[in-house]
């Protein structure tokens, strides 16, 4: 798209079948009266990673000399974290929180995410999800749909994690000291 003077209205959903789990994303975008819909999935993966992929799909449609974006979302976890400066802070902090304790979940996401917003103008707005905004029903039907599909290609990096965490020994305590 290439809009350079209008405004660009994103609107996306995230969805997964069971948390993790086969998941899709649905994006409608709106820009000089022109609609544009795009969907897809991952064969496992969660609903936080579709919410944020959504995005990051929706702005590498975009051009580099696009107005200003306003992307809409139900995902507080997208919104909060991006516009209230988390995700900027945890990349700081070489990708974790609460003073270094804990490692951030999804910090390949969130990093593309934040490459993204810093060659676009972009602010977000969070929205009721299955409400009465026809656009973001509209972003659950495509994303419950691509889920949905045969055949969906791996999530690599959350397939990775998954099963590296998963052949992690972990330490069991019987008594609390």
């Amino acid at each position: 798209m290439n809009e350079s003077s209008g405004r660009i209205f994103i609107y996306t959903d995230g969805a997964c079948q069971s948390n993790p789990g086969p998941g899709g994303y649905g994006i409608v975008m709106i820009a000089n009266g022109q609609r544009r819909e795009f969907s897809g999935g991952f064969r496992n993966t969660t609903n936080n990673r579709m919410e944020l992929f959504s995005v990051i799909r929706a702005l590498r449609e975009l051009n580099k000399q696009n107005g200003h974006v306003t992307v809409y979302s139900d995902a507080r976890y997208v919104v909060n974290m991006y516009s209230g400066g988390y995700a900027g802070q945890w990349q700081k902090n070489g990708w974790t929180r609460n003073q270094g304790r804990d490692k951030v979940k999804n910090p390949d996401l969130w990093g593309m995410l934040l490459d993204l917003c810093s060659i676009h103008d972009v602010s977000f707005v969070w929205i009721k999800g299955h409400s009465s905004n026809k656009e973001n029903q509209r972003c659950d039907e495509l994303a419950v749909a691509a889920r949905q599909m045969p055949d969906l290609p791996a999530d690599e990096y959350y397939e990775e994690l998954a099963a590296a965490t998963a052949l992690q020994p972990c330490q069991m305590m019987l008594f609390a000291e």
